[in-house]
């Protein structure tokens, strides 16, 4: 767990907080496990991306922000290991 840390200096004292890196939402892995499990589903989020997306997995819809499906779908990726090294990597 981070915590605020307080570096002192000569005259002041400044509050430095620690953010976590930023990775994938709770949502994208939805996406990335729903793929894994189902080849189905994998092969319309490679060829139809955003399809796949609007379509969901077994009644569950994705809550993707539009930054992340925006990305999803932009990506012409040949499997999901690419599409996952791809999606890794604009978030890195």
């Amino acid at each position: 767990m981070l915590t605020p840390q307080t570096f002192r200096t000569t005259k002041t004292r400044l509050p430095i907080t620690l953010s976590p890196k930023r990775g994938p939402s709770s949502e994208l892995s939805r996406v990335f496990a729903a793929a894994v499990i189902e080849q189905g589903f994998c092969d319309m989020l490679l060829v139809n991306p955003h399809e796949a997306l609007n379509n969901g997995y077994f009644g569950e819809s994705f809550r993707l922000s539009h930054e992340e499906r925006d990305l999803i779908v932009s990506i012409r990726a040949a499997s999901l290991s690419d599409l996952a090294r791809h999606v890794n990597s604009a978030l890195g």
